[in-house]
């Protein structure tokens, strides 16, 4: 990152919290699964029940963390979110074997921190940056955790597959991430954003509602594409593999200059874009998977690429869309209503993938192209004056006052 970018993410010590916070996300959540499977001698079915009821109770704290972050805090709210973790990783450590009830704790706690990070983590850049370069702030930020993930898996694969050693190195990394977050003291101060009429309350529902059908691009890497590899076109797993790899390299290197380039354009045009990409890949895999098993993986795997295009749009304009809409004094319940839209697109989408998957590749891909279409009609259609930027409006608009916490700015 370039010294201006660095200092738009929060600055270096910040960057480096997003790093080390990325490293040991990506040694756990890989291997969480295996953990309970085979660390703790759980079923399947009862590990992934844990996992996913975690996820989504980790739903119900987004309310309390959006007025949280609207009463003026940001890097207290961010090392909150990794020190929720921190407890969730001591948990697993100390929970006996056969014990789902402490493994479902722990999936709690870790639901809640990841829950909760997204949205404070883009109020507090959208509280250190502006315009444009909050949009290329957070891209990069994406960039810097879809890489810190990667890395942390291998790690992670070295610590004997995500084992007791994994987790204690992952707790590790939660606690000095937040130590540094914390130590950044950014907030606000919600009673210098004096302009509150000045920006209409933002009609986010068609935004929100179509936000869940956009995030299911997040899931087609990890569920549909294994899913269609292995069970219809009889691929070998690696080609599902190599595509999860190729999608996180091109993210780790695409997002900020992609996210850039789009810069010319209104973030609404974007994303509705963004759909557009998706559909038209979503078609492509249809088309690849009726080659068959020979020439069909290489051409999923060519169309991953498009898909990944797609993603790498949607994921520069979304909630930058999202911190342009929002008035200063609402952004942080503004954020969280978004992160629950994601959340639950995310909770949803591995059922509602495998059921369309079971009726055939017809619906799946036609299904999927079909709804992101209609939800990109619908951002399309709903427009607003705050979609051309922010510098129609006053310094309190587009994000109050903010300073270091202890000091008298």
């Amino acid at each position: 990152m370039t010294t201006t970018l660095v200092r738009a993410c929060g600055g270096p010590r910040y960057v480096v919290a997003l790093a080390v916070d990325a490293l040991g996300t990506g040694m756990l959540r890989p291997f969480l699964l295996l953990y309970g499977v085979t660390a703790l001698r759980l079923s399947a079915s009862a590990t992934g029940v844990a996992m996913t009821v975690g996820a989504v109770v980790g739903l119900v704290c987004m309310p309390a963390v959006g007025r949280w972050l609207d009463r003026g805090a940001r890097s207290t709210v961010v090392a909150a979110s990794m020190l929720v973790r921190v407890l969730g990783v001591a948990l697993l450590l100390v929970t006996p074997t056969g014990n789902v009830w402490l493994f479902a704790a722990a999936a709690l706690f870790l639901g809640i921190g990841n829950q909760a990070w997204p949205a404070a983590h883009a109020a507090l850049v959208a509280t250190v940056s502006h315009g444009r370069e909050r949009d290329a702030a957070l891209a990069a930020g994406r960039a810097l955790r879809n890489g810190g993930l990667g890395v942390g898996a291998l790690l992670a694969m070295a610590c004997l597959a995500g084992g007791a050693t994994a987790l204690q190195v992952t707790g590790l990394a939660y606690l000095i991430a937040a130590g540094l977050a914390w130590s950044v003291r950014v907030r606000t101060d919600p009673a210098a954003t004096t302009d509150r009429l000045e920006v209409p309350a933002p009609r986010m529902r068609a935004l929100l509602a179509a936000n869940v059908i956009y995030v299911f691009c997040l899931n087609l890497f990890e569920i549909a594409l294994p899913l269609i590899l292995v069970t219809q076109l009889h691929a070998s797993p690696a080609w599902a593999a190599a595509i999860f790899v190729t999608n996180t390299v091109l993210v780790v290197t695409l997002q900020v200059p992609v996210t850039v380039l789009m810069s010319r354009f209104s973030r609404r045009s974007v994303l509705a874009l963004a759909g557009v990409v998706l559909a038209a890949s979503y078609l492509g895999f249809l088309a690849a998977t009726s080659l068959g098993p020979g020439w069909g993986p290489p051409a999923v795997a060519a169309v991953a690429v498009v898909c990944t295009l797609g993603e790498i749009i949607y994921a520069g304009s979304a909630t930058a869309l999202v911190t342009v809409l929002a008035p200063a004094h609402l952004l942080g319940r503004a954020l969280a209503r978004f992160q629950l839209s994601t959340g639950f697109g995310l909770a949803v989408s591995p059922a509602v993938i495998t059921t369309l998957a079971s009726y055939g590749s017809a619906v799946l891909w036609g299904g999927l192209a079909a709804g992101t279409l209609l939800s990109a009609s619908a951002v399309a259609a709903e427009r607003s004056p705050e979609d051309q930027g922010t510098s129609h409006l006053s310094p309190a608009a587009r994000g109050g006052r903010w300073r270091r916490a202890g000091s008298r700015r």
